[in-house]
């Protein structure tokens, strides 16, 4: 059974507000969503390679297994290209509130993959957050698309730290982030034909960087990606999967603070859309105490 320790949580709230910062990040790169994650995933690659190399750490991978992260690593690519794609077609407020449901999907996507039943009170929650959405979508109609592109980010990103949780027990976070960044920038180059040729308007593929995209970029590189996804990684051997992904449903929060912070007006919501967000919070602080409540349930008493 995982457990982890106060540090543990404390180190994975301080991830998820940088994860937060993310969208906004992706708001101040003039890149667009696809030419954006193939420069942050290239970044990264050459980012966690160097630091594995001053710190000797092993980069030996058995083929069999390279192929399982590569895999994992086109997942993450189409997760962040939706995750940007979203943000752009609607605000970093819209895109960080479908990314909450990430504990709904990962109720369902871990007890498949790792063949254990599913647990009432995280499917609960998981609708619960749900509830949360059908108010802020009732109510920011104008958003749709990019609202339904967060939930396939969503989907996607439940699926990969599942997939994840698995690879941690045979690799170390370095070996994993190193070759899933390095296929997901591989994806997303290999995919710029097809995005250029039936998903733009015949807008030619931006490869220069303007202004400060430099800087933006290596923040996003280095801080939100090898060292975000690296210590994420490396918590998922001592946290469940079901917990991290919940945790991470304070995103948004972190997230739309952060937006209005930076952008101002035009990252201010209707009262319904922090009403729906609220709802989302909430199972994040109801979770603990659910879970628990179970393993309690679960344990034998033994009488003296």
């Amino acid at each position: 059974m995982q457990s982890g320790s106060f540090k543990d949580y404390l180190l994975l709230h301080f991830i998820v507000l940088i994860w937060g910062f993310t969208a906004i990040l992706g708001l101040l790169i003039s890149l667009p969503s696809l030419e954006l994650v193939f420069y942050r995933t290239g970044i990264a690659t050459i980012g966690v390679a160097l630091v594995m190399i001053l710190r000797k750490k092993s980069m030996i991978v058995t083929p069999p297994e390279l192929l399982k992260i590569a895999g994992v690593g086109v997942l993450i690519s189409l997760h962040w290209i939706f995750f940007f794609w979203s943000a752009r077609l609607s605000t970093a407020s819209v895109c960080l509130a479908g990314m909450a449901t990430t504990s709904l999907w990962t109720a369902f996507v871990e007890p498949m993959v790792n063949r254990t039943k599913i647990k009432w009170y995280e499917v609960a929650l998981g609708l619960m957050v749900i509830s949360g959405l059908l108010v802020i979508f009732q109510f920011e109609t104008g958003y749709w698309v990019g609202l339904s592109m967060a939930l396939m980010s969503a989907f996607l990103g439940a699926l990969f730290s599942v997939l994840n949780g698995r690879l941690t027990l045979r690799h170390t976070p370095y070996q994993i982030t190193l070759y899933e960044m390095a296929s997901a920038s591989l994806f997303a180059l290999l995919f710029m034909p097809i995005y250029a040729a039936f998903l733009t308007d015949g807008t030619p593929i931006q490869w220069a960087w303007r202004g400060m995209d430099w800087f933006w970029l290596l923040i996003l590189a280095g801080v939100c990606t090898v060292y975000a996804f690296s210590v994420s990684v490396d918590l998922m051997k001592r946290l469940p999967v079901f917990s991290i992904n919940l945790t991470i449903n304070l995103e948004p929060v972190y997230g739309i603070l952060l937006a209005v912070m930076v952008f101002g007006e035009s990252e201010k919501m209707t009262p319904q859309f922090y009403l729906g967000t609220l709802i989302i919070l909430i199972s994040v602080l109801i979770y603990p105490v659910l879970n628990y409540w179970n393993k309690r349930r679960k344990t034998p008493k033994v009488i003296s």
